[in-house]
């Protein structure tokens, strides 16, 4: 099943998302695959629960595009233990569409989570993994990409967001 994604003003993309508590239900399984088919569908290589309206500590990953099984990564309740070195890199989210801007995330990232089963795992990402692990991990605590930027780009974006809306073209 594909979720309607929610877009920038959607009260759920800015509150902390809570813990999932249920671990290996049918139903766990089944709302992870419909976030690997939504996040496929809109193209994107990262999608947290809160993006479909739902407030749970829960991002799926895949860098590859659905290439790689193998790349296919949930993170369930995660934490981002270690950030090392920099880099500035193009980012865009699904749920602010049709704007991309530079932005400054750790060039490594070590985040530790549970599974669908509810086994807890480390893993470490370099570059655009990294970056995807710490926009989605963003995402679960409230803070869109947005926030990362300088006020005046912010303000600028936000401002051509309001056009659109007024115009019906924002959902």
């Amino acid at each position: 099943m594909v979720y309607k994604i929610v877009k920038l003003g959607h009260p759920v993309l800015e509150q902390v998302a809570g813990p999932v508590e249920n671990f290996g239900t049918p139903e766990l399984q089944q709302f992870v695959d419909d976030m690997f088919e939504t996040m496929y569908a809109h193209k994107g290589v990262g999608l947290a629960a809160p993006q479909v309206n739902s407030a749970r500590r829960l991002t799926v990953i895949d860098t590859s595009n659905g290439e790689d099984p193998a790349a296919r990564l949930v993170l369930i309740n995660p934490e981002i233990v270690k950030l090392e070195g920099s880099q500035l890199g193009e980012e865009g989210c699904l749920s602010i569409p049709g704007f991309r801007e530079d932005v400054k995330r750790a060039m490594k990232a070590t985040v530790r989570a549970r599974d669908v089963q509810g086994v807890e795992f480390e893993t470490t990402g370099d570059e655009l993994l990294a970056r995807a692990m710490q926009h989605e991990v963003d995402h679960l605590n409230g803070i869109l990409f947005l926030q990362h930027l300088s006020a005046l780009k912010r303000d600028l974006i936000r401002r051509k967001i309001r056009k659109l809306q007024k115009a019906g073209e924002w959902d």
